[in-house]
Order: structure tokens, then sequence, then C-alpha cells
């Protein structure tokens, strides 16, 4: 190839690189002359390169007359200093209009050292500064906002971790780089990546913020947390299609909040079911058919499995004797006198013993079945809670509630319900222990003076 065809092959490419930028730029040699105008500089001010290359300076064209000097004294002495210096001024447009440029300009040396010219990116004030402000945002969200901010790459993998993120899931902002969601939550993965997925291929996110319960692993250990999160699609600028880069995640901690909602919920709940169940049993004229009823409103929503068990007293009052009186499902009265030979240290025994409740659970790595089988519990067992039967100052005998593995375990506050509900129950089964109530259809025994 010829030196000519260099030189025109190396031209024709630099026009393409100037052509193809997202900054306008125009370049001058040492006299001020404009030697270069890409299309970005016709489209901000509507001067193309055949109107623009060839003069000298910005005057009389592309600049008002009382401005042209300054302008081009500044634009200028970018030459003869090092590095970069920024202006802003006001530049016309061939409309005459008037746009705000800041500038950005720098000197070109020669073959020899010596300054040749000088090279000018601009962009319109306003669009910098919304760029300036989309760059401060990222920094601010990234450094310590007060909410996570992750950022998740298309296999689902956080690429940026913020302060806030990082402490959520108590590690460092660069242990969380690049590993998989699972290994950082217990619970909650499948969930949340569902929402990341769904972000990605449809692109909108869900429309208002969701509460997502997860588990998170930590050095103390697994942490239960519920997160209000928002999702956003990130896609490239860069690409003439929308090209997903990956996901925005923001979240927020607000498990205090929810729990503390879900508490005042339950125990709302609760008080209810005890009020509905006291005037269903007020309605029953068999004590212990009123028994059954209250505990068949206990079970709403709190165990799978109920039973009742009435403490008999043998020849030895050392060594009680519990009879099965009702279980569920159904809880049915006067299901049979059958004895539950609960073996020493039975936890309905123990709840006997202390006169309150003992609550347990199968051990972990043990078949929960057999746990169950050993201790005359339903196969589906995984949690149970005892508590002791008491009315009038003495043990009527013990009621044992049953929930499967789905279930959380057993907690304080299950337990304080769990004494009301035998409170109310113990009650019932005194009184139709007592050998003084009147049989159905006779009436109440005269009292005395």
């Amino acid at each position: 190839m010829s030196a000519s065809g260099r030189g025109e092959t190396t031209d024709d490419l630099l026009a393409a690189l100037l052509d193809g930028m997202d900054a306008a730029l125009c370049a001058f040699d040492s006299d001020g002359v404009i030697t270069h105008w890409n299309r970005e500089a016709e489209r901000i001010l509507g001067w193309s390169a055949a109107e623009a290359v060839g003069r000298k300076g910005f005057a009389g064209w592309a600049v008002r007359a009382a401005d042209a000097q300054d302008v081009e004294e500044r634009l200028m002495s970018a030459q003869d200093v090092p590095g970069r210096q920024v202006h802003e001024f006001a530049l016309l447009t061939k409309e005459g209009g008037r746009v705000l440029v800041r500038t950005q300009s720098a000197g070109v040396p020669g073959a020899d050292g010596k300054p040749a010219g000088v090279y000018c990116a601009f962009s319109e004030v306003h669009a910098q500064i919304d760029l300036e402000r989309s760059i401060a945002l990222s920094e601010a969200l990234m450094d310590d906002a007060s909410w996570g901010v992750v950022l998740v790459d298309v296999d689902l993998r956080p690429a940026v971790v913020n302060a806030h993120a990082a402490r959520a899931f108590g590690s460092g902002r660069t242990a969380l780089l690049g590993r998989p969601l699972g290994e950082l939550l217990a619970q909650g993965v499948e969930e949340l990546e569902g929402a990341l997925q769904h972000v990605l291929a449809e692109g909108s996110p869900p429309p208002a913020p969701t509460e997502l319960w997860v588990s998170v692993r930590t050095p103390e250990g697994v942490r239960r947390r519920c997160w209000r999160s928002g999702f956003l699609r990130l896609g490239s600028p860069l690409a003439e299609e929308p090209v997903p880069l990956g996901v925005g995640w923001l979240f927020q901690d607000i498990t205090e909040a929810r729990q503390a909602a879900l508490d005042t919920a339950q125990l709302r709940f609760r008080a209810g079911q005890l009020h509905r169940s006291g005037r269903a049993a007020a309605e029953c004229e068999d004590p212990a058919e009123a028994a059954a009823v209250r505990l068949d409103f206990a079970l709403a929503g709190f165990a799978e499995h109920a039973l009742l068990d009435v403490l008999e007293r043998s020849g030895d009052p050392d060594r009680p004797r519990l009879v099965r009186m009702a279980a569920s499902p159904p809880l049915l009265a006067g299901a049979g006198a059958i004895a539950a030979r609960y073996a020493p240290g039975h936890p309905a025994l123990q709840a006997l013993d202390r006169i309150g409740s003992v609550r347990t659970s199968a051990p972990r790595g043990e078949p929960a079945g057999g746990w169950a089988r050993e201790r005359q519990w339903p196969e589906d067992a995984a949690h149970v809670l005892c508590t002791v039967l008491r009315s009038r100052g003495r043990t009527v005998g013990a009621l044992t509630f049953v929930r499967a593995a789905s279930r959380a375990p057993f907690e304080q506050a299950d337990a304080a319900y769990a004494e009301e509900v035998a409170a109310r129950v113990a009650a019932d089964l005194d009184l139709a222990a007592c050998p003084g109530r009147p049989k159905d259809g006779e009436p109440p025994a005269p009292q005395r003076p």
C-alpha cells in the first residue's frame, strides 16, 4: 500500500472514531483554525463538519461577538499549560439559540514537542450535570446508604455490595462477591432468585416492594430476617438493543416491625378464639363436651393435634395415672378411659411435676416417627408442648399440643396461650367430675340457708 493510501485509511479511521464518540469534539491547530468536528458537535450546535472545519475560532458564527475573544483565549491557553482545563460558556446554535456547554480542553504537542493545537470535548451543561448526579448517586448508594444495595449479575451472583448490605449479610463486602446466593441464605433463596429471574426475563420489576423472609448464614449462626425488597433491571446504555447487565436489588430490614405486627395479629386472633370458644362452651350441657369444644377452637392456627389426659388417683398417691379422655382429630369427649402408659420422665409427667409447661422437639437427624411413637404421640409429631391442667388448687390432668415438622417449634408465647386454654379446660373437667353436679333433666340441689 502506498504512503498516500495509508494516510487515507488513517484519516478514515480517525473520522470514524470521532463520529462514534458520545461527546462533542472539535480540534484547533496552533493558529486557532478548526481541523476536526464530529457528529455529536453537529447535533448539539447544528453546524455540520463542512460548515465548521476551516473556520478560525468560533467568532462570527458559534459565539456572540462580545464573548468571542474571551472564549478563544480560554480555549487556546490550554496548549501552554499541562493537563486539562475545564470551562463553561455559551455557544450559539445554527438556528440562533444559545447552549451552555462545559468544555475540557488540552494541548496537542507536535512531533518536535512544541504546541501544535488544542482539542476540545464539550457537552451540554445539563447533560453533564445529569451524568454527575448519576455518578454521585451511585457512589452514595455504594458507600453507606440506609438501604442495602446489591448489584447482581446475570448469573445471580453479587457483583457489587454496599456497606449496609454487607452488614445485613454479616460479612465483608469483598467476601460476598461472586458467591451463589444459596451459600449466603439458608432459607428464602428460591423466592429471591425467582424475583431476580423475573426481572431479568421480563424487564419489569414487581409493582410494589416485596417482603422476603430469609435465613441468613452468619458466623454467629443462622438469623431469620424480613427484607422489604425492590428490584431494577440494569441494561447497557451502549448497546443498540437492551442488553441486561444484571439486577439492582435494594432492600431494608423490617424484621422488628413485621414481627411486632405478626405478634399483634396473633394475639388478636387467639383472644378472639378464646372468646368464641367460651361462647360455644357455654351452650354445652355436658362440661366434658365443653372442654372438647374449647380444644377444637384452640387448635385453629396453633397445632395439628391435641391430647387431653385426665388425672386418675390410684391407690398409690405418689404414682399418678393419666387416662386419655380426648384426642384429635377429631376431638370427641369421652373417647374412652384408656390409660396413657407414659414412661418416667415423659414431658406430660414433667408438666405435672413442675405444675407448668414443657416444650420439646424431635432431635435433628433422628426419625421423627420413632421419636413420636416412643412417647405415644401422633406419627407426624415434631414439636410438642405439654402443660398441666389445674383447677381449685388441684391438678386435674395434662394437655398436650402437637405440631408437625412444617411448623415452627413452640415458643414462650405459645406456652402462655396453651396455659390459658388449659385453665379453661381444667375448670370444665373439674365441673364434670364434681359429684354434686345435677344430672341432665334434674333440678339443681337445694342450697342450705
